[in-house]
């Protein structure tokens, strides 16, 4: 926390200087001009071969349905009352920073899970920062419909985006996860500007009966874990056969992966649960509230209405968490250590603001009373006065 708060008063307070600073710090990025040029992304372009184009481009299709078919149940109206008409518009915010993980591994699926709804919602200006940005996350990017491109990462990208500087734009909300340190940041700069959710640790949970197939499970479970040291994968089983072939499966899995070594470190941090029900199994699930939450179970159908924590929701053994990763629709930047009890993943409904409007022509005695006697209730005098004085005009 120190450490951040002391990136962010200097990226504050010093603006570009201190964003190149900490980039040749962390990053060994000694490059004074932050953003990408339009030749550099043409050449970015030229570094991806045609089989990861067209995959990105797949994808990017597929996150782009699905983000108008949110944006259609957003829509503005009017209602007509005896006193006038009230209603709601919804806009657009007029920028957006989103925030591309660099770490251990390029990401260019956060880049098109963060930008993509942003520009469906209608958002102006949509900026990417991104540490030693590959090019397969520049090409993203560009892909998804990003104005600017930042080659930028950690507290100082957040600090830049948060309260701007030359290079780079101020804007009203910063989105995408990041590792303990960003996460930080954005707790920190929340209320300068909007924030999508604190990210922790990516998390699964997978409930299976006696069904289930135990090579899915587990292949699944260790598609999580590879993310990163402090991942989660957990299993929910009534069947003590399935727990165990789980187990062998996992073993026999993770020599043949190479992302082995990141996977042993997260498994210590990970369950199998066996339990005597589903009805048990729910139970645990809906108080995990976890970020992806798996079903390989028979009868799924009369289960999903029970559930109700859960960042997004696999059905069935086909249903892989890694399709939804990547290129089924649905965001995938999703609420984890229990932020799934009272919020949903990333979606276009983060990138507008829902905001109401009264025109009052006809005032009526019983509205203006109502508001002048709840206003007496509490106190507030010139309150009371401000609905009365109305009172004149009415007939």
């Amino acid at each position: 926390m120190d450490l951040v708060k002391k990136i962010l008063y200097k990226v504050r307070t010093k603006g570009d200087n201190a964003v190149l600073e900490y980039n040749i710090l962390f990053d060994k990025n000694p490059t004074p001009t932050f953003e990408l040029t339009k030749t550099q992304i043409k050449e970015a372009y030229k570094n991806v071969d045609k089989e990861t184009l067209n995959a990105l481009k797949f994808a990017a299709k597929n996150i782009k349905a699905f983000a108008k078919a949110q944006n259609k149940q957003l829509k503005n109206f009017k209602m007509k009352t005896s006193f006038g008409t009230i209603g709601q518009n919804i806009i657009p915010l007029e920028s957006v920073g989103c925030y591309v993980p660099g770490g251990r591994y390029p990401l260019p699926s956060t880049a098109l899970m963060t930008v993509i709804p942003a520009k469906v919602a209608g958002v102006r200006e949509i900026i990417v920062c991104s540490p030693k940005i590959s090019n397969v996350v520049i090409v993203a990017a560009d892909l998804a419909g990003a104005n600017k491109i930042f080659n930028v990462g950690g507290v100082q990208a957040i600090g830049a985006m948060a309260y701007g500087t030359k290079q780079v734009p101020k804007v009203n909300k910063i989105v995408g996860p990041g590792n303990a340190f960003v996460s930080e940041a954005k707790r920190t700069v929340f209320g300068g500007v909007g924030i999508d959710f604190i990210a922790g640790p990516s998390e699964v949970l997978i409930i299976a009966d006696e069904s289930a197939n135990s090579k899915f499970i587990a292949a699944d479970l260790l598609a999580q874990l590879e993310h990163d040291p402090l991942a989660k994968a957990n299993l929910i089983t009534t069947s003590k056969e399935i727990a165990k072939q789980v187990k062998i499966e996992l073993k026999k899995q993770l020599q043949e992966l190479t992302t082995k070594e990141v996977a042993k470190q997260s498994l210590v941090n990970s369950k199998i649960i066996v339990v005597k029900s589903i009805l048990q199994a729910i139970q645990l699930a809906n108080e995990i509230a976890p970020e992806h939450l798996e079903l390989q179970i028979q009868n799924s159908k009369s289960v999903i209405p029970k559930l109700t924590n859960y960042g997004s929701l696999f059905v069935g053994e086909q249903s892989a968490e890694a399709l939804g990763d990547y290129c089924l629709g649905p965001n995938h930047t999703l609420p984890t250590s229990g932020v799934a009890k009272y919020s949903g993943g990333l979606s276009v409904f983060d990138f507008v603001k829902i905001v109401t409007i009264q025109n009052i022509t006809k005032p009526s005695k019983k509205i203006i009373n109502c508001a002048a006697k709840i206003a007496e209730i509490e106190g507030l005098d010139a309150h009371n006065k401000a609905a009365k004085i109305r009172l004149k005009r009415v007939n």
